[in-house]
């Protein structure tokens, strides 16, 4: 595509995102300082639409742009437009107040809808890519322990256990230690076996008691708790119900299905992914465009958020959020909370 054509497009998207009005050949020679006349700018339409990236919905009207023609603009997007100092620092100062990691995740997912004036779907982070960051073990009497699995994402899984008999102080302690220097920095599926070996160390008598930590510990490692998503501003949609004009149901229903927004960010990882229209997989989402991106660990992301709004969308400046956010959130999970 021509440079020309491209800036056209550009301006034809620009337009109608800011506007919701079909594009003209004179509102583009006026507003966008191209240097081009209103004539040679309907010749380029011509060809554009000709290459299915407008159309014209109505006789006499302007022009908007297709879902291909979305598609050749965001991959021609040369820079993502950057975020401002003062959103960066509201992301921030946002975030900065959270507690633990199901905080984190509702401020996370409040925040990206209020940032983009979009739906905002951010995914839990799955077990099984964590890695240990500690294991402590509470006496609740003198036979019954809580054992607590602390995850580098944030995520804290703990099980009451009921031993054979009394146990001292000294027992714990050494199971702790022993635990930790095992287990700590260890992905979860590695923990089973980092374990072995450990059993050997204790008294016939004490082995049965070990045992019971041991396999208790191994369970919480391996078990994989059904993923979760939550989801924030879905009445952002009213705001462009014209966007959907009789497709709003349709959405609503699929946003309401986890399973649905699971599928949505299973292929994020480390760089912004942008689907737009006809482009989901989704059947009830195909009038939506989504912008997706995995946080926590650019080779191997814990998590995926997004938002999911009308293709009429500033596909820029949705990026430059998603991808902000997504960048705090991951040092944040990784930094503990």
């Amino acid at each position: 595509m021509s440079s020309r054509r491209l800036e056209i497009l550009r301006a034809i998207v620009d337009e109608y995102v800011a506007t919701q009005e079909p594009v003209g050949s004179k509102s583009i020679a006026d507003r966008h300082g191209l240097g081009i006349s209103p004539a040679t700018i309907r010749n380029e339409m011509a060809v554009l639409e000709d290459e299915g990236l407008i159309t014209q919905p109505h006789t006499s009207a302007g022009r908007i742009p297709t879902d291909l023609g979305y598609r050749v603009f965001v991959d021609k997007l040369a820079t993502v437009r950057p975020l401002s100092s003062a959103e960066r620092r509201a992301i921030e100062t946002f975030l900065e107040g959270a507690l633990d990691l199901d905080d984190v995740v509702m401020r996370t997912v409040r925040l990206l809808a209020d940032v983009t004036k979009q739906v905002a779907v951010v995914q839990y982070p799955t077990m099984v890519k964590s890695r240990v960051r500690h294991v402590e073990i509470v006496s609740l009497t003198s036979s019954r322990l809580m054992v607590i699995l602390i995850t580098d994402a944030g995520r804290i899984e703990q099980r009451a256990i009921e031993l054979t008999k009394d146990v001292p102080d000294q027992f714990i302690s050494a199971i702790r230690n022993q635990l930790n220097n095992a287990m700590m920095g260890q992905s979860l599926p590695d923990v089973a076996e980092r374990l072995t070996g450990i059993m050997e160390s204790y008294s016939t008598s004490d082995r049965r008691d070990v045992a019971i930590v041991l396999s208790t510990v191994i369970e919480m490692a391996m078990e994989q708790p059904e993923q979760k998503v939550v989801l924030a501003g879905t009445a952002n949609l009213a705001r462009f119900q014209e966007d959907f004009s009789t497709q709003m149901h349709p959405v609503l229903e699929a946003l309401e299905e986890q399973v649905v927004l699971l599928r949505l960010l299973g292929d994020a990882n480390e760089t912004v992914k942008v689907r737009i229209g006809s482009e989901q997989s989704e059947t009830n989402l195909r009038s939506t465009s989504l912008v997706t991106v995995g946080y926590g660990s650019d080779s191997s992301p814990l998590g995926a958020l997004g938002i999911i709004g009308p293709t009429r969308m500033d596909y820029a400046g949705s990026m430059a959020a998603v991808s902000a956010v997504a960048r705090y959130v991951g040092r944040f999970i990784n930094e503990g909370v």
